[in-house]
Formats: C-alpha cells, sequence, structure tokens
C-alpha cells in the first residue's frame, strides 16, 4: 500500500513539475542583468501580432546592418546571447534574436506550422527596419524557419545564414511516436518546452515537403554552416540546399571537419567569422 501511494505522491508530482521544468528561458531582467555585467545594453519586447504575441531581444546601435537570429527546437532566443553579447559583431551589426511561436515567451506552448510562424514573425522587420541591409541567422528547425522567411519577404534580405539546419524532407526520420505523446494524455508528462517542440518537429515532416517550392523565391545570397559529424541533422541537408536554392545569388558553404549539431555554442568562432563577412 505504501508501494503505491508513494508511486501516486511521485506521479502527482511529475505532472506538477513537467510543467515548469525545461522551460529553456531566462527571466528578461536576469539577462539584462548578464548582458551590463560584460558592459552591453540588453533591450527586450513583446509585440502584438493579430493575438500573437513575439517575444524578442536585441542588442547593438539601431544604425548598423540588422542580423535576426532564429533558434532551434526547443529553445528561446538566448540560444543566440553570446553572439548579440560579442564585442566584435556589435561593431558591426544591432542583432536581434526572437522566441519563435510556441516558445520562450511567445505564447509558450502553443506550437505552428512553418508557415504561420512566418506570419506571425514577419512584421517585425517592418516594425525594427532602419532602411539598413538585414539578415537572417537560423540554427536547426530555425534553418527552414529563416528560408521560409527569406521566402515569404523576398525583396527583404541581403543574406541568410542556415546553420545546422534541417532542411531536406528525406533525411527527416519517421518518428511516428511523435503524435502518440501529443495527442493523447501522455502530453501532461512531456516537460517544458520539449511539448511543443514535439509537435512542431511532427509538423516539420509536411512543413519540409511544402517549402520546397519555397526555395525558388529567395534571391539573395545564402551562407550554410554545418558540422560533418552531425548525426542529428545530417550535412547531406547542405547538399539538398544547393541543389534547391537555384535563383540564390550565391550560395557558399562552410563545413567545419568533425563537428556536431551544436556548433552555435562549440564552433562560435567559425559561426562568428562568417557573420563578420556578411557585410
Amino acid at each position: 500500500m505504501r508501494m503505491f501511494l508513494a508511486l501516486g505522491i511521485i506521479f502527482l508530482a511529475w505532472l506538477v513539475l513537467a510543467q515548469s521544468c525545461m522551460t529553456f528561458r531566462q527571466a528578461d531582467s536576469e539577462e539584462k542583468k548578464k548582458f551590463l555585467a560584460e558592459g552591453v545594453k540588453l533591450t527586450t519586447a513583446t509585440i502584438n501580432i493579430d493575438g500573437h504575441h513575439l517575444h524578442y531581444a536585441e542588442t547593438g546601435s539601431d544604425t548598423l546592418p540588422i542580423i535576426f537570429f532564429v533558434h532551434g527546437s526547443p529553445g528561446s532566443w538566448d540560444a543566440f546571447a553570446n553572439y548579440l553579447g560579442d564585442k566584435d559583431l556589435l561593431k558591426k551589426f544591432r542583432m536581434v534574436s526572437i522566441d519563435r511561436p510556441g516558445f520562450g515567451y511567445s505564447d509558450f506552448g502553443n506550437p505552428e506550422h512553418l508557415a504561420k510562424q512566418s506570419e506571425i514573425i514577419s512584421p517585425i522587420f517592418t516594425l525594427l527596419n532602419n532602411h539598413q541591409p538585414m539578415f537572417l541567422a537560423g540554427h536547426s528547425l530555425g534553418g527552414p524557419m529563416v528560408a521560409k522567411l527569406a521566402a515569404d519577404n523576398p525583396t527583404t534580405f541581403s543574406g541568410v545564414v542556415i546553420i545546422s539546419g534541417s532542411i531536406d524532407p528525406a533525411e527527416e526520420k519517421p518518428e511516428k511516436w511523435r503524435p502518440v505523446l501529443y495527442k493523447t494524455p501522455l502530453d501532461y508528462f512531456v516537460p517544458g518546452a520539449m511539448r511543443p517542440s514535439n509537435e512542431e518537429l511532427w509538423y516539420l515532416k509536411t512543413d519540409l515537403v511544402d517549402l520546397k517550392k519555397d526555395f525558388l523565391k529567395i534571391t539573395c545570397p545564402v551562407y550554410f554552416i554545418h558540422g560533418t559529424a552531425d548525426t542529428w541533422v545530417p550535412p547531406a541537408n547542405v547538399d539538398y540546399g544547393k541543389k534547391m536554392l537555384v535563383n540564390a545569388s550565391r550560395v557558399e558553404e562552410t563545413l567545419i571537419p568533425g563537428a556536431n549539431h551544436f556548433i552555435p555554442w562549440t564552433k562560435f568562432n567559425e559561426i562568428k567569422q562568417v557573420l563578420l563577412k556578411l557585410y
């Protein structure tokens, strides 16, 4: 009897804790303190887009060209915190990192397909437009996201950087277990940001098929950065992107020998060098 009682308590405790742990987000006030300690002013804001909330953070002079960073799944804007605080990048760029819909403080827990995310995110480009060149950089699922954003805003960007981007539908594993989680009560046991992540990663299977036609709309330069030992998102995605981007003015690749999927953090300097060459 005691064993069943203990299991019941553990069961209930997990149901409560699962909603609050692994959120992959930090309070704006804490992040501002961290940046200020390094001599960098961090600004955060949330805008309303047709009833959807889009939260973002930015650093740098509003007179400079802008890089918009887009995180993977799960994640939030602070996946690119090291970039937003880098003194060399700050000399050349204003940097904005967003919480994609469903993550961070952008309607946390409510994931959307790539097309709907693009509708929600795209107005920020007009809002923050300072008539300087604008660039996109996305990691992992943020890769197809920036491709979709570039296609939906074809005259807006001067370059797109796809970092370990999962863009090839043929490289996606079936993962038919994902709907079993998010379409059943089992979803309540999935912690924090893993819940919207699980759902949108299932959406991605069909979203990437729909994205095929959008590559034709991308005319600006595209830069791929990928680790050769990435087992989560194989480097074959780069070959696929090069094949699909027939109208891009330039396509370049940087393959990092022996690097895995987590290069935004493990290969910061290599990625930073590509970003510094954007403008």
